[in-house]
């Protein structure tokens, strides 16, 4: 029985560094987030005349977005990642590189690929009623 008890402390502890570092990660990722918007709006000020530099960024502060939301949703959703979730940034993220990435052709084909392969995977899901693994 004291083994039991060790073993859930254990867990117990392991859970409140887990969620410690994600609150970390999260203003960590925030604070990268502001500075991207920062960077955005400059450039847009600045009036930057390449645009795949301002895409580029766009991507970039969309990433940081989407690591923040899923941590976000690791809390709402009782300490775990619905596998639908994670899927559909995957799928969201290839999407955008493809439209920033355009001077790779091949790249892309791959890419494209995986977005198949996501969206089968996401479709499968939702045929056992179940939309985002929940």
């Amino acid at each position: 029985m004291k083994n039991v008890i060790e073993w859930k402390t254990l867990s117990k502890g392991f859970q409140y560094l887990l969620n410690l570092s994600l609150v970390l990660l999260a203003l960590v990722l925030l604070f990268f987030l502001f500075r991207e918007l920062f960077y955005i709006i400059s450039d847009a000020l600045l009036h930057q005349t390449n645009v795949h530099v301002i895409l580029g960024k766009v991507l970039v502060f969309f990433l940081y977005f989407a690591f923040i939301s899923m941590i976000v949703k690791y809390f709402s959703e009782s300490h775990h990642f619905p596998l639908g979730y994670l899927l559909y940034i995957g799928i969201t993220a290839s999407v955008r590189f493809i439209i920033v990435n355009n001077q790779n052709p091949q790249e892309n084909f791959w890419l494209s690929l995986v977005i198949l392969v996501l969206t089968f995977s996401y479709l499968l899901m939702m045929r056992k009623g179940k939309p985002f693994g929940g």
